[in-house]
């Protein structure tokens, strides 16, 4: 036991795992009968086994060594415990030896596998130990290096602080050279002061040299500086002192331009004999007085841009112009006038001509003098219109005159459209710039002619239309007509001569176009005569109103133009001609009044007509003429009706002349003894019971010429229509309304004993004699009106729309009586009265018709 615990720790490891392994109960690695053999086997096997020839001398041991454990391991398995292992080796006898000669054993082998590992290491310490004298040296390197970077730290920081402080010295020397700069160039606005009142005071200076200009923008520029910087000592004298520099340079400026354009005008104005202006007036007015442009427009150009900068520049760029506008109307000015007087001489007779020729040469006037200006300036100025206006009222001066003294409808109208169309739509909306002058004083001449065409309209509306004294010729009517039809039925029959080898198919495509074509006219009746007031456009809207077109007017004698009523187409003409002259407002004022005073001639006409021929030719000369009114005023694209006020008297209808006077002068009266009552405010207020009680109410209300126009027609159909009826059924309207006071007093006494039958006036005798006379009426005189009505109206479709209201009240007519005779007459009776059915009224009318 205590050879165990001496063994050292390793030892004593391996024998206990000896034990384990040779343990019979809890063996580490039990090994089965046949396995033992088979190890006894191999170690017998490998005892025997010779040493390879090739095996080193320093390894014989390590095999002499396992040669010894397997013979070792064989005895013990075989149960030899006492044996020896060679001559040389100590004898084992027990465990403890054969631990200790095992544990040498297992110390040579390991010793004998590690060799190539000790060698290796052997290596490795050597190369460790070349690597240490490496990293020595590497440190010493290192310990130089840090020594080297200590003294570069050192030297870069001496070097980097002289920089430094050649970089700040470099700095200072800049910025005091920047300062003496800044210094110097402040002062060189002050110097300049001697240099330019040297150079302004030298003889040889001139405004056309070279160096004139670059001095003039030196001078701007020390103004503007020292204006910027005040705080600058003397900068106050030295800036009175630019200044005064300035205004002798502009006035060197000035003279210059002054004389050259005063030259110029000396060179190219004519003598006393040559005022006028003839062949030779845009040279001698404008190519030789532009030759002298570009010694101005040179400077003048100079003053233009430096007029933002001083006042000064202002002032000699407004003299400038001055004195060139002064030169140029003394120029131009006698020579204006002279050619506008030579041209109301030469026109004395044609207004129009005279207005187109001046017109036409204060343009030519105005475009030559604005391209003249900009050969001088090159920006444009209020002056130049005012010179040009100054030119242009001379055209004024004369014309206006004139104006006044015109009376022609035809001439004033002329001369508003020469105005508005020619000359302020065609020449100055094309060139606004350059007839900005022209248009002020057309203008002018326009307003004066309107006013003067709207006197005259007035004035020929009063005298020609409302109080136009008919001729016998005028009211020749149907005279005219008839005259006009048969003139057109003979030219007609010479053409259809002339056309009777045309082909049938051109004869029958025209007669359906004329079929076709159908009168605006007879859509009117048609409203008319229904009731409706609706607005009708006709076909020629926005067309001459004189010349309508798509219409059959024209195709008859009635409806020319030279067959109208002469009120009528004096009305139609003056709104013709004041409908493109005047503006909208005032055309409607005065369509209102020449509407109206239209429809009380043709009101006066049919009158006379009436007291001359008869009532039917009467209505159907204002119905046609009112058509003609009706249809040519469409196409007018304005409002005919026009706001008007009146003064309402109605609270003072109830009294006489002298009571109203004394209510109202009662009032006032009152207003003047209240007058601490003036401003109460309840109602003792003084000018509010004046107001109240003695003034009369201010209405407003619209006035239409047009609804006058067709109201008017309404009332002239109506009439017709009413005529025509009575013309036809007189006897039996008669009858019709005796029959119905004796029916409505059946119905008011039952009891009265009166039969219709037995009243004189309606027995069945007297009854067929009035039917038969109404009868015998229809077929005398329907032929007679319809042939007044196809006169007149010389439309197919009018007449058939305006007929037929007539011929529904005569079929009513001829209903009432039926109706009478079933109710009040026997069967005997009607056969008495044999009144005719209304298959037979309607066929007698629609065959006279046809």
């Amino acid at each position: 036991m205590a050879d165990t615990l001496a063994l050292p720790v390793n030892q004593r490891v391996i024998r206990d795992r000896l034990h384990a392994w040779e343990s019979t109960t809890e063996s580490t690695a039990p090994l089965t009968g046949t396995q033992k053999d088979a190890l006894l086997e191999l170690t017998s096997k490998t005892s025997e086994r010779p040493f390879p020839k090739d095996l080193p001398e320093d390894e014989v041991p390590f095999a002499m060594s396992k040669s010894l454990s397997s013979q070792l391991t064989s005895d013990v398995y075989q149960g030899n415990k006492d044996f020896t292992l060679s001559d040389d080796t100590e004898k084992i006898d027990t465990a403890q030896q054969f631990f200790s000669w095992f544990s040498t054993v297992e110390e040579d082998i390991e010793r004998d596998e590690e060799i190539t590992y000790r060698r290796y290491i052997e290596e490795l310490r050597e190369y460790q130990k070349q690597c240490d004298q490496v990293l020595e040296e590497v440190g010493s390197a290192l310990d130089y290096l840090c020594s080297l970077q200590a003294h570069y730290i050192h030297v870069s920081t001496k070097t980097n602080a002289l920089h430094d402080a050649c970089e700040h010295l470099l700095a200072e020397q800049t910025r005091l050279i920047n300062t003496a700069e800044n210094i110097s160039n402040k002062l060189s606005y002050f110097n300049e002061l001697d240099r330019i009142s040297s150079k302004l005071g030298s003889p040889t200076l001139t405004v056309t040299n070279e160096s004139f200009v670059p001095m003039l923008s030196r001078l701007d520029e020390c103004i503007l500086y020292i204006s910027n910087n005040a705080r600058c000592k003397e900068s106050a004298i030295y800036l009175t002192k630019f200044r005064h520099c300035l205004a002798r340079a502009l006035n060197l400026i000035k003279c210059h331009v002054v004389h050259i354009l005063q030259m110029a005008t000396q060179q190219v104005q004519p003598t006393k004999d040559t005022v006028s202006v003839g062949d030779n007036a845009f040279t001698l007015f404008y190519g030789k007085f532009r030759a002298n442009a570009p010694r101005v427009k040179s400077l003048m150009e100079e003053l233009e841009q430096r007029v933002d900068k001083s006042p000064e520049y202002v002032q000699i760029l407004a003299d400038c112009h001055q004195c060139y506008f002064q030169q140029r109307e003394v120029l131009l000015g006698p020579s204006v006038s002279s050619t506008v007087t030579d041209l109301a001489t030469k026109h004395a007779r044609d207004h129009c001509a005279l207005m187109r020729s001046g017109c036409a040469f204060m343009v030519h006037v105005c475009e030559d003098e604005h391209q003249l200006y900009f050969n001088f300036f090159s920006k444009p100025t209020e002056r130049l219109d005012e010179m040009l206006e100054h030119l242009c009222n001379s055209l004024y001066d004369m014309f206006r005159p004139l104006i006044i003294h015109i009376n022609h409808l035809e001439t004033l109208a002329e001369l508003c459209s020469i105005l508005k169309i020619e000359m302020l739509e065609e020449h100055v909306q094309n060139n606004v710039k350059e007839l900005g002058a022209f248009e002020t004083i057309c203008k002018q001449m326009l307003m004066d002619v309107q006013e003067r065409l709207v006197y005259r309209t007035y004035i020929c509306i009063k005298a020609d239309i409302l109080n136009y004294n008919a001729a016998q010729g005028d009211l020749a009517y149907p005279e005219k007509l008839e005259m006009m039809e048969s003139i057109a039925e003979g030219i007609k029959n010479s053409q259809n001569a002339k056309e009777r080898t045309s082909s049938v198919s051109s004869v029958g495509e025209g007669h359906k176009r004329s079929l076709s074509n159908v009168s605006n006219t007879s859509l009117e009746v048609a409203e008319i005569t229904d009731g409706d007031q609706k607005e009708m456009g006709p076909p020629n809207v926005g067309g001459d109103p004189q010349h309508p077109q798509g219409t059959s007017m024209p195709l008859s004698p009635a409806d020319l133009h030279g067959m109208w009523y002469p009120t009528v187409r004096r009305t139609l003409v003056t709104l013709s001609k004041l409908y493109r002259c005047i503006d909208k407002t005032t055309f409607q004022g005065l369509s209102q009044e020449a509407l109206q005073s239209c429809i009380q001639s043709l009101q006066n006409a049919k009158d006379g007509i009436t007291k001359r021929k008869n009532v039917l030719d009467g209505e159907l000369f204002i119905i046609k003429h009112l058509l003609i009114l009706r249809e040519q005023i469409a196409p007018f694209q304005a409002d005919f009706s026009i706001r008007e006020t009146s003064l309402d008297f109605s609270k003072f209808k109830d009294l006489s002349l002298s009571q109203a006077g004394h209510k109202f002068l009662g009032a006032a009266y009152g207003l003047v003894n209240n007058k601490s009552r003036l401003f109460a405010l309840n109602s003792t207020n003084a000018l509010l019971q004046f107001i109240l009680e003695g003034t009369p109410q201010v209405t407003e209300y619209f006035v239409d010429s047009k609804r006058d126009v067709d109201q008017q027609l309404k009332k002239s159909c109506e009439d017709f229509i009413h005529h025509v009826t009575g013309l036809f059924t007189e006897p039996l309207q008669t009858f019709l309304s005796r029959a119905s006071v004796v029916i409505s007093m059946k119905t008011e006494e039952p009891t009265r004993n009166v039969t219709l039958r037995q009243q004189p006036f309606a027995t069945p005798e007297k009854l067929h004699d009035v039917i038969a006379e109404t009868y015998r009426n229809l077929k005398t005189r329907l032929p007679t009106v319809q042939r007044s009505m196809a006169l007149y109206l010389a439309n197919r479709d009018t007449e058939v729309i305006l007929f037929k209201p007539v011929k529904v009240n005569i079929q009513q007519t001829f209903q009432q009586v039926d109706k009478i005779l079933a109710d009040y007459y026997t069967e005997e009776d009607r056969q008495i009265v044999a009144s005719p059915s209304s298959e037979q009224i309607n066929l007698l009318l629609s065959t006279s018709k046809s």
